[in-house]
């Protein structure tokens, strides 16, 4: 079960489901969410509808006149009867992220629906209207499958794929008592393919635990190192930021989810020792519990850094929700006790005043835009002297019969002060307790 977009399959109508617990301005957000989503799997939205209702939980999801009102707009394909005695308050929502000439002017081909839908919900939908129907975590989970790029994205983005699809086998399967001779007797079709999903997530998972033992050893080495990680809501300028703060080529578009997969750079200009930053895997409303769960081991190099910075898109109105996700998805996977750093990022698209009544609001923040080398210089700054705080600052002895040893120590310490004696160099370094540690065992053998 992919959403694949085709010549003939590119017109998408979204459907918000309003309920008490979900409506007003925090569903229209979430609509034009999914509206960017949808756009990123390079479909158009030609259309939106909502509805209020009790519940997501209903057999149909949405009453019979709207389903009725909806089929017209896919080009009345499905089995539907319309009725008037339905009791709940349906409207078209006026959403301005779509141009009016698109609203709608083309039928649509698929319904995505703004909230998760049973496998019966899904199935049930889609007879009545009979075009495809997608709800929101099999959109999230469409896009992490396509911009997965490493071994180990790809196989958590498949765990979570397939753990979706399997409890739909049963509803798009049903009926069907076909036996497989020779695939195993007695069994069905639907058998089959449930023992198939089954097979596969094992095999899935045994790779993947494989990988993240790869994963912690490397963590392991990087551990030695002040190690800073990028985290935020996704689309709010990561990778723009790392590869200015890092000098790198890391890839970055105006789209969601463009990084899926952590990237370990150096901090540039570089510094003695070195301070490694990553980019990790951008978050969002509703994500699903699957892929966080999935996404553990890549979430772990935020777990193990010494410094957070949470990078927000300060334009986007919504920042702040956005920045309530973020503490719920790295309290759930147990990101708590590191130090951290607001950073309001692309303030360069805000106006003075907007950037002066931020500063009031969040004093402790860093107001920056990634294109602003003077922001960037900034940051680095701020990085370093947090690094240093963390630092050991010791007097050293070497001999100058010590070949090797003071390169050694440019390469991985930050060297304050330097006197040479007459038979020896005393060096004040600054370093991290392991590399002087370790400085000291090898001076014992000289």
């Amino acid at each position: 079960m992919q959403l694949t977009a085709k010549p003939s399959l590119n017109n998408a109508l979204l459907i918000s489901v309003r309920t008490p617990e979900f409506k007003g301005a925090e569903a229209e957000e979430s609509l034009a969410e999914l509206a960017r989503l949808v756009t990123t799997l390079g479909f158009k939205v030609v259309g939106t509808q909502a509805q209020n209702q009790s519940s997501t939980k209903r057999v149909n999801v949405l009453g019979l006149g709207k389903l009725a009102e909806i089929a017209q707009l896919t080009g009345n394909k499905g089995i539907i009867e319309a009725t008037d005695n339905d009791d709940e308050l349906d409207y078209d929502l006026d959403f301005n992220d779509i141009p009016s000439e698109n609203l709608p002017i083309a039928c649509a081909d698929i319904v995505v629906f703004d909230c998760d839908l049973s496998p019966s919900q899904m199935r049930n939908v889609e007879n009545q209207l009979g075009v495809e129907v997608f709800d929101r975590t099999g959109v999230i989970i469409e896009i992490f499958s396509r911009h997965a790029r490493t071994k180990t994205a790809k196989l958590q983005v498949e765990i979570a794929r397939l753990n979706y699809v399997a409890p739909r086998l049963r509803e798009t399967s049903t009926g069907d008592k076909e036996h497989q001779m020779g695939k195993g007797a007695g069994e069905t079709t639907l058998e089959l393919n449930r023992r198939n999903v089954r097979d596969q997530l094992a095999e899935l998972k045994r790779q993947l635990v494989s990988v993240q033992e790869e994963m912690k050893g490397r963590r392991t080495q990087r551990s030695e190192h002040f190690c800073v990680a990028l985290v935020g809501y996704t689309n709010a300028g990561k990778s723009s930021m790392m590869r200015a703060i890092t000098g790198s080529e890391v890839e970055g578009e105006n789209k969601l989810f463009a990084t899926l997969d952590t990237t370990v750079r150096a901090l540039f200009p570089v510094t003695h020792p070195r301070i490694l930053v990553s980019d990790t895997v951008g978050f969002i409303k509703k994500l699903p519990h699957d892929l966080v769960a999935s996404f553990h081991s890549t979430l772990a190099e935020a777990h193990d850094a010494s410094l957070l910075l949470y990078v927000v898109d300060a334009s986007d109105p919504s920042f702040r929700k956005q920045l309530e996700v973020v503490h719920e998805v790295l309290e759930e996977v147990g990101v708590e006790g590191s130090k951290k750093l607001l950073i309001l990022n692309k303030s360069d698209q805000l106006s003075a005043k907007q950037q002066a009544q931020l500063i009031i609001e969040y004093p402790d923040a860093m107001l920056t835009s990634a294109r602003d080398p003077k922001d960037v210089a900034k940051l680095h700054e701020y990085i370093v002297g947090i690094a240093e705080q963390e630092m050991i600052e010791e007097q050293v002895i070497i001999p100058y019969t010590a070949k090797g040893i003071v390169g050694e120590i440019r390469n991985t310490m930050s060297v304050i002060n330097e006197e040479y004696e007459y038979d020896h160099i005393k060096l004040t370094v600054r370093s991290s307790a392991i590399d002087l540690a370790r400085l000291k065992k090898s001076m014992q053998n000289i």
